[in-house]
């Protein structure tokens, strides 16, 4: 028979069921990010999403509990592309020396529309409107979560390879949604340029009230002009984006003489009850709007 001490040491010595190693937090810049991120890591995974559903990005102020997210993260997720400065600066001001995964790495960029707040030569960082670029995220999500977690890797690669196929699926669907309206009435316009990868990828022309950053201002002059070419093409598709655009689109529909034809998600999702709550729901939601529109 073991002595008494050795006994009453065993519980101790014995491993622990439901102490397994906790799983590193993952700190996405935004709430698109943070979706596809969900999307690979697994609906159990700890993701901290800095600029949450609603919030603008562009204009996004961290606050001290952001910066506690920071230093408490094994692993940041950015966009890139100059998207986000304010995280670099965080960054910056945490001195995090955990892994940093670019989502848009390997990614080459659109030149961003010139005059808008982004410099001569800036590229486009809005690469996720382009399904097939989603593909790319997924696949650079994927091997930073992969590296972080190495016990769990086959696991995020079996659900990178999943994602991966609904994406194919959905850059198809959007294909021969936007086939079905003709090619003249393929023109949208939109706040701020938020959609030049979906006008290349799908052939649409978009035309932007503001420039790429949200709080860019057009002038006078350019509205005007703006204005013009909606009522000479006969242009239906006109869409709010973002609640801070609201009263310049609505404003310029009704000096066209047409009507904002609803809400576009570019930069954020939806809260969990609203239309857009996820990356693929975000993209059926904007083209069951563009499509109709487009129609006229």
């Amino acid at each position: 028979m073991l002595p008494r001490r050795t006994l009453l040491a065993l519980p101790a010595l014995l491993p622990r069921r439901g102490h397994a190693q906790a799983r590193p937090t993952l700190v996405a810049a935004f709430s698109i990010l943070g979706d596809m991120a969900r999307q690979v890591a697994g609906e159990d995974a700890p993701i901290r999403v800095l600029a949450g559903p609603e919030a603008d990005p562009h204009s996004f102020q961290p606050r001290p509990s952001e910066a506690e997210a920071i230093r408490g993260a094994g692993l940041v997720l950015r966009n890139g592309l100059g998207f986000e400065p304010w995280l670099d600066r965080l960054l910056r001001a945490t001195r995090f020396a955990g892994p940093v995964v670019t989502a848009t790495a390997g990614i080459t960029p659109l030149p961003a529309e010139p005059g808008h707040g982004h410099g001569a030569g800036a590229p486009d960082p809005h690469a996720w409107q382009d399904v097939r670029l989603a593909q790319s995220y997924a696949r650079a999500i994927a091997e930073g979560l992969a590296a972080a977690e190495p016990g769990r890797a086959p696991a995020i690669r079996a659900a990178e390879a999943a994602w991966i196929v609904r994406l194919a699926a959905l850059d198809a669907w959007v294909r021969d949604r936007i086939a079905t309206v003709p090619a003249e009435r393929r023109v949208m316009v939109t706040s701020h340029a938020a959609f030049g990868y979906f006008a290349q990828a799908y052939g649409v022309r978009v035309l932007a009230a503001q420039g790429i950053a949200a709080d860019g201002q057009a002038s006078a002059a350019q509205v005007a002009a703006l204005i013009r070419q909606i009522r000479a093409e006969r242009i239906t598709a006109v869409f709010i984006e973002g609640q801070r655009s609201r009263a310049v689109l609505e404003r310029l529909a009704a000096d066209a003489g047409v009507a904002a034809r609803g809400r576009l998600y570019a930069d954020t999702l939806s809260p969990p009850e609203g239309p857009a709550p996820g990356y693929e729901a975000m993209v059926r939601h904007n083209l069951g709007l563009i499509v109709p529109a487009m129609l006229g």
